[in-house]
Formats: C-alpha cells, structure tokens, sequence
C-alpha cells in the first residue's frame, strides 16, 4: 500500500474510532483450533498491578472460575497508568470479549456506559460504582481490627503509613476506607493524634523511605498501621535493619495477607483479604451478567476481611 494510502486510511479510522474486528479476521483465516474457545467466551481482566501478589491471587480466583465455565481469560495490567488502562480496554474491544473485569484506575461510570453500548459486560473488582455489579471487601473494617488491635498490643502514639492519598481515581478509595476504620477505632480514646505518612507507591521500598521518615519524627511512634503488606514488610525490614526492636520497640500490621508476610524476618501480623474468593466472586458476577438472564440485577458483594496475629504485633 502506498504511504499517502496509508496515512488517509489511518486518518479515517481516527475519525471514526474503528476498532478491528478480530473475530472477523479469524473468520477470514479458518476456523479455529479444536478446543479453543469461541470469541463470545472470551472475558478480560484488568488489574492494577501484576507485581503485587494481591492481585495475582484475585486474578487466579477469577481465571478459575471463568475457566469452569469454559471461557478463556484475557489477562492484562494497567500498572496505575490511565492512559494504559485505556489501551487494555481497546485490547478487550478489538477481541470483541464479551465483557470483562477490572479493578479500575480512572474507570468511570460514563465510560462503563460506552463499553456496555458496544455490547461488553463490566464488573468491578475491590472497587463500586452505582449500577455496576461490584465484588468488594469491607475495608473500613479491616482498618478497625487493625488498630484495635495495635492499641491492645502496643498502646501509644499510633501512626498510618499509605499510598497516595489525593486525587478521586476509584483506586485510592480502598486504602482510605482503611484509614476511615482505623480513625473509627481511635475514637473517644484519649491519645495523640496520629501520624500519618504517605508515600507515592505501595511498595516495600516505599515502606523502607516511610520507616526512615518515623524514625525522623520528634516522637516516633509506639505502633504502625500499614496500607498494605508490602509497605509493612519494607518497613519492617528497615526497622530491623538500624537496630530497632520488632514488636518490643515498635508493632507493626499490614494489609491483604500475601504468601510474604507469614515468612517476613517477623512474621507479619496483617489483615486477610479473601484474595481468591473475592476474584471468584467477581467472575460469578460477569458470568451471570453476561448469560444476560432476564432480569438482571446489578449487585454489590461485600466480603470480610479477617485479622491474622502473628509476631510483628
């Protein structure tokens, strides 16, 4: 094809928002592969962060269940960027996958919208919108155990170290529920107030900069309350490395429960997530929407999580 041919076609398919037809070019090649699932059963999956073990668990609970019921899983990550969840949505869209789920970045209810006009079902993992089904843990409560339990173990100034805070991305407001439960379980209690210390990730090397900063602090606190495990194992281990005493000098909780805080240096007190449960939850709730049964009723499923005490508390 001639270079002018190709930009005027490229130009027109800007114009319009085509995106290929990939059942069709299947169709033009031959028919598929014995065994191989019909582009009807294909479902996508969208997760933040494909590093963090949280979300591999959700998505291996999730794959289970959609493969039982014969459909292939597309799995993809937007690694906290919009502009790539984007591009996994497209990616979803151009396989015609009739629908799909996602722990959404800046996913949106107008945007919901427009992928259910092209015929694509969507079910949000630990994440809600109004009229969208929704598979969810109460974080509030997990925040409450957490601190209700450091203020029995380690009473004292108490301080909460987490991800960014600002900002309205549907992603953020799991850690501030956390953080709501845990002001809640500060309540009528006659301390100072806490500390709070946020960092741009959830990582284990943002935990180590966030131990760096208490330790700074005129008073450094008695108990610490982590967002999620990997910021409480990185921080724990930076406590550890400088000489300071775990849980002796300072507990420490997590977040989610992964295989890594049962074998931290201190076996990691932390807060369970039914990682596998709630991935297979969200499945059920796609399949359901996609069988399009009459009736139909968008549905939000509220998990609990469940306190796990080890040695860090």
């Amino acid at each position: 094809m001639a270079e002018d041919t190709r930009s005027r076609v490229r130009s027109a398919i800007d114009e319009l928002g085509f995106v290929r037809n990939e059942s069709a070019r299947r169709l033009r090649q031959g028919p598929e592969t014995h065994g191989r699932a019909s582009p009807s059963r294909t479902l996508g999956l969208v997760v933040e962060d494909l590093a963090n073990q949280f979300y591999i668990d959700v998505a291996r609970g999730a794959e289970r269940a959609l493969n039982e019921a014969g459909a292939t899983a597309i799995w993809s990550t937007s690694d906290g960027s919009p502009a790539k969840e984007e591009r996994c949505l497209e990616l979803l869209a151009e396989q015609h996958a009739a629908g799909m789920l996602i722990t959404p970045v800046t996913l949106d209810a107008d945007r919901v919208a427009m992928l259910r006009e092209h015929g694509m079902s969507v079910v949000l993992v630990d994440r809600a919108l109004p009229g969208v089904c929704s598979a969810t843990v109460d974080h509030v409560a997990g925040g409450h155990a957490a601190v209700t339990h450091l203020l029995r173990q380690r009473p004292g100034r108490i301080a909460f170290v987490t991800g960014a805070l600002a900002g309205s991305s549907p992603s953020i407001r799991p850690v501030r529920d956390r953080l709501v439960g845990a002001a809640q379980a500060l309540e009528g209690i006659d301390m100072d107030k806490p500390a709070i210390l946020s960092e741009p990730a959830m990582t284990t090397t943002a935990g180590q900069a966030a131990a760096r900063r208490l330790l700074a602090l005129k008073r450094p606190p008695s108990a610490v309350f982590c967002a999620n495990d990997m910021m409480a194992i990185g921080l724990l281990n930076e406590l550890l490395r400088v000489g300071v005493k775990v849980p002796e000098e300072v507990a420490v909780v997590g977040y989610d429960d992964i295989e890594l805080a049962a074998t931290a240096a201190v076996p990691l007190t932390t807060v369970r997530q039914p990682r596998l449960e709630l991935g297979q939850t969200a499945a059920e709730l796609l399949l359901a929407e996609t069988e399009g049964a009459e009736g139909h009723m968008h549905q939000r499923i509220v998990l609990t999580p469940e306190l796990v005490i080890r040695e860090s508390a």
